[in-house]
Order: C-alpha cells, then structure tokens, then sequence
C-alpha cells in the first residue's frame, strides 16, 4: 500500500463535500508532475487530503477504490475513484510539518503549488506516531 497527499481548495471541494458524498472522482489535475501520481495510485491505496489555501493542512484521508484512468474531460490527465476514510482533529497545519524539520525534501515542503505527490514512508510512520487513534 502507497500513500499519497492530494490537495484541494476547500471552496471547490472540501472534506466535507467528501464526507457527505462519501465517494468521488478525484479530478481536475493538470500539472504533469500530479498527474503522473495519481497514475501511480492503486486501489487500496491511501490519500491524506489537504485543504490548500486559507489554513493550509492536512484535514483528513481517503482510500483510493479504482486504479486511475484517462480523465474523460482532458485526456491529458488521469482521474481515481476515492473514498471518504476519516478526518484528522484536530488538522495538522502545514506549518507544523516545516517545524518538524524532517521533511523539507518533501515535495510537500520544496513544491507549495504541485496538488498531488507521493507521501514518504516516514512521514506516514510519523503521522502514526502524532495520531495514534486514527487509522493511519
């Protein structure tokens, strides 16, 4: 199983439009680098969900449930099928994970605008570790 972070604008759609639907196409990717990781998704695998702007942070996960197609819309691009899994409470902010120190070769850290990256494994053992009840 892979991790991966994704990132929307929570007045596009928001973890808690994911929450209500429970399920959706994960779409609207255009930057190559994004793209080619969400190509890298596998069902089963997993997706911290980030809410970028305003309060920047990783607000919740998901479970990717498809493996990843030509987006109908642009052909360019790659879309998955991804399932609500949790919230994260309270959210960890973008600036706390700068202040760990352990990540700024993170693409997370050095990239600010790429919307869908891989997660290094120690940071999911890290986020483990910080949110022991969650299902990590």
């Amino acid at each position: 199983m892979s991790w991966f972070l994704a990132k929307t604008d929570p007045d596009t759609y928001s973890i808690d439009d994911l929450e209500r639907e429970q399920r959706t196409v994960w779409d609207g990717v255009t930057n190559a680098q994004a793209v080619r990781a969400i190509r890298e998704m596998r069902e089963g695998d997993r997706i911290f969900i980030y809410h970028s702007g305003g309060v920047s942070a990783i607000v919740g996960m998901a479970v990717v449930k498809s493996n990843p197609r030509d987006d109908p819309k642009n052909p360019k691009s790659a879309v998955v099928d991804v399932e609500f899994a949790g919230r994260l409470d309270p959210p960890l902010t973008l600036a706390e994970i700068k202040q760990a120190k352990k990540f700024d070769d993170w693409a997370l850290v050095r990239q600010g605008r790429l919307s869908t990256m891989r997660v290094p494994e120690k940071f999911v053992a890290w986020m483990r570790d910080r949110y022991p009840g969650a299902r990590i």
